[in-house]
């Protein structure tokens, strides 16, 4: 498995799916690196050499924000949502669905930890 910027791509997938294991590398981005470092978007991982390999690395941490920054800074964009007090702020440090979904249902499977239903009796035959 190649290691790019710490993290094991998967060998038998296109270099340009595999690239998307990396975290803030979504389908746009890793055609664009791919472009950028004249290498062919079909080819499978497995096939990359360690000049190639490293050619990524450098691009990665010198001209986006993957891994470890980006999570740091989509964390620090929360907590400056909460430190505001803003709509989307509360409903983070709640526990909520941020961006409009309903939470009458299914809303409990979707972010943080099961909460139970009250009233809810099982049926026995």
């Amino acid at each position: 498995m190649p290691r790019i910027i710490g993290i094991d791509i998967p060998n038998k997938k296109r270099l340009v799916i595999s690239l998307t294991y990396i975290y803030g590398l979504g389908n746009t981005l890793a055609k664009e690196v791919t472009k950028k470092l004249n290498l062919d978007p079909d080819m499978h991982a497995e096939k990359l050499t360690e000049e190639e390999i490293s050619k990524i690395n450098a691009l990665l941490q010198s001209e986006y924000s993957v891994e470890g920054d980006k999570r740091r800074e989509v964390q620090g964009n929360i907590k400056r949502l909460i430190s505001i007090n803003s709509y989307r702020g509360m409903r983070h440090k709640k526990g909520l669905p941020v961006r409009g979904q309903r939470t009458r249902c299914n809303a409990r499977t979707r972010k943080g930890k099961k909460k139970t239903v009250a009233g809810k009796k099982m049926a026995t035959k």
